[in-house]
C-alpha cells in the first residue's frame, strides 16, 4: 500500500471518529491524530464541525494544535509554546517531519546548517540520521545527501495541508502559467503558419527551378536535333562535295 492510499484511509478514520465525538472527548483522538506515524494531513480532521466547536472552550488550544501540525513548523511551536499543551516525543518527531516538508516546498536544495537550525539538531550525523531514518524511510522525500556540499537534495516531498490564503494564490500562479502558455502556444502557431508558408514558396521556387530546367533541356534537345541535321546533309554522298576532294581531282577541258 502506498503512503498516499495509506493516509486516505487513516485521515478517513479520524474524520469518521471526530463527527461523532464532541467536546473533552475529542481530545485524546487529536493527541491521537498528531501522534499517528502515518497522518501528515490534518486539515480535514480541523474542518469538521464537532472540532470547531472547541473554539472558544477550555479545549480550544487543541484545535491550535491541530492547526500547528496542518500549517505549522518546530519553530512555530517554540515560538508559542506557552499557548499550546506540551508535545510528545511522537508529536515532537512528527512536527520536525512536517518541518522538513515545509522547507521543501520552496527550496530542492535545502543546506545543512538551515536544517539543523530549523530542526534543533546540534551535528551532521544526528541530521543525516533523521533525514534517512525519519524521512526518506517513511516515504514522505526522497532525495540526496551531499556529505561535501553539506546540504540535502529533494527529488520528492509529499505536499502539506494548504494555509489559509494559499488556495487563492495558487489559483493565481496557474491562472498566470495558463495565460503563459496560451501566449506559448499562439507563438508556436504562428511560427508553424511561417514554417508552413516557408514550405510553401520552396515547393513553389522548385516548381519553377525544374520547370526552368526541362526548357533549357528541351531547347538543347532541339539545338542538337538541328546540329545533326546539317551534318547528315553535308555527309549525304552526292550533296556538297568536300573541298579536298575538288581540289585534287584533275580537271578536263572539252575542246571543240
Amino acid at each position: 500500500m502506498d503512503i498516499e492510499q495509506k493516509q486516505a484511509e487513516v485521515i478517513d478514520h479520524f474524520v469518521k471518529q471526530a463527527s461523532v465525538l464532541k467536546g473533552p472527548a475529542l481530545v485524546p483522538l487529536i493527541v491521537e491524530a498528531t501522534s499517528n506515524p502515518s497522518l501528515f494531513a490534518f486539515s480535514e480532521i480541523l474542518s469538521v464541525p464537532n472540532v470547531l466547536e472547541l473554539e472558544g472552550t477550555e479545549n480550544s488550544v487543541y484545535v491550535g494544535l491541530l492547526r500547528l501540525f496542518a500549517h505549522g513548523t518546530w519553530s512555530d511551536y517554540k515560538s508559542n509554546a506557552d499557548r499550546l499543551p506540551q508535545l510528545s516525543a511522537d508529536q515532537v518527531l512528527k512536527l520536525k517531519q512536517l518541518t522538513v516538508l515545509t522547507q521543501a516546498e520552496t527550496d530542492k536544495v535545502l543546506p545543512y546548517s538551515q536544517l539543523m537550525q530549523e530542526l534543533d539538531v546540534t551535528n551532521v550525523r544526528e541530521l543525516e540520521d533523521f533525514l534517512i531514518n525519519e524521512c526518506m524511510y517513511a516515504g514522505i522525500v526522497r532525495g540526496k545527501l551531499d556529505q561535501l556540499q553539506r546540504c540535502f537534495e529533494v527529488q520528492f516531498a509529499a505536499g502539506r495541508d494548504l494555509r489559509p490564503g494559499q488556495l487563492g494564490n495558487m489559483i493565481q500562479t496557474l491562472s498566470d502559467w495558463l495565460s503563459t502558455s496560451d501566449n506559448m502556444l499562439l507563438s508556436i502557431q504562428e511560427k508553424i503558419k511561417w514554417a508552413d508558408g516557408m514550405s510553401e514558396s520552396d515547393k513553389k521556387h522548385r516548381k519553377d527551378v525544374e520547370d526552368r530546367i526541362e526548357e533549357v533541356k528541351k531547347s538543347l534537345s532541339l539545338k542538337a536535333d538541328d546540329f545533326r541535321g546539317h551534318e547528315e546533309i553535308y555527309s549525304e554522298p552526292g550533296g556538297v562535295m568536300d573541298y579536298e576532294e575538288d581540289r585534287t581531282r584533275p580537271k578536263r577541258y572539252l575542246f571543240a
